[in-house]
């Protein structure tokens, strides 16, 4: 039986605790949110951490005291942000990387994020995952925009497959700047991935209000899935978000209507590539 990938992001760099108090912004609240978020069927965690203020921060003795306590805890994959808040200087997200980290996310270009610009410069791309490669690090290839892909055929063209040697991408759909959460957009991608080597596959992510669109289209097109507090803190209108395991539990339950359940970690770490166990 096919089966769905659902990854979650439970804290992002954006939501503040103040805003949102259920955002789990310490290592004891992101230890409990990964236990939880397995149990309902999460199998990747996209780690996002912050300082004792509660700000973004990619510390690298933070990191890898999250990534060893995720692992001590759960069986999910640790997929660490590489692209932590908007500010932060390439030297800083590169060595997230030394925090060894299963997986890490690989931005594939810039892109206007509300009011503030995310910064990727294809130097920067290049070095991202030529040292993942290096490193045995899994990437996911984050997606913004459609132009995106053709970066990602480029890279791949010029530079090699990445370490495991599959392709995973994730489509961010909904950003303000970024391409809309939309069936369409969605479609266009996926046609675009025709251009990507055999066997490509790809989640969505839908920002905010697209979170729900974005979910079911992602299963109607045959993708897989991420959901999180990073990408939204309100579970319908009015109604704030309780909990990431809340999310989690909801797509897996559309997965299991459209008769793809959530996939196990370890069937995860097989279609993804990962070696290490």
């Amino acid at each position: 039986m096919a089966t769905t990938l659902i990854t979650v992001a439970p804290t992002g760099a954006e939501v503040s605790k103040r805003d949102a108090p259920a955002l789990p912004v310490t290592l004891d609240e992101l230890v409990v949110a990964a236990k939880e978020c397995e149990a309902v069927g999460a199998s990747v965690i996209h780690i996002h951490i912050r300082d004792d203020e509660a700000k973004p921060t990619l510390d690298l003795g933070r990191l890898k005291e999250t990534t060893r306590a995720i692992r001590e805890g759960t069986g999910l994959i640790v997929q660490l942000s590489s692209g932590g808040a908007v500010t932060d200087p390439e030297e800083h997200r590169l060595a997230v990387l030394d925090a060894a980290p299963d997986m890490a996310s690989c931005t594939m270009g810039t892109v206007n994020f509300g009011d503030d610009v995310f910064m990727n410069r294809w130097a920067f791309i290049v070095e991202l995952h030529t040292r993942m490669q290096s490193k045995g690090i899994v990437p996911e290839y984050e997606i913004f925009d459609l132009g995106h892909l053709a970066a990602l055929e480029r890279l791949l063209n010029k530079y090699g497959l990445p370490a495991g040697g599959h392709v995973h991408v994730d489509f961010v759909m909904g950003v303000p700047g970024g391409m809309p959460g939309t069936v369409e957009a969605l479609v266009a991608c996926k046609a675009a991935l025709t251009n990507l080597p055999e066997g490509t596959t790809f989640s969505a992510t839908g920002i905010g209000r697209t979170t729900l669109p974005v979910l079911m289209a992602s299963l109607a097109a045959g993708g897989h899935l991420r959901v999180g507090m990073e990408d939204t803190v309100t579970y319908a209108r009015s109604q704030p978000v309780e909990s990431n395991a809340q999310l989690v539990a909801r797509a897996a339950s559309f997965a299991r209507l459209a008769q793809r359940p959530p996939m196990a970690p370890a069937d995860a770490r097989r279609l993804l590539g990962i070696a290490r166990g």
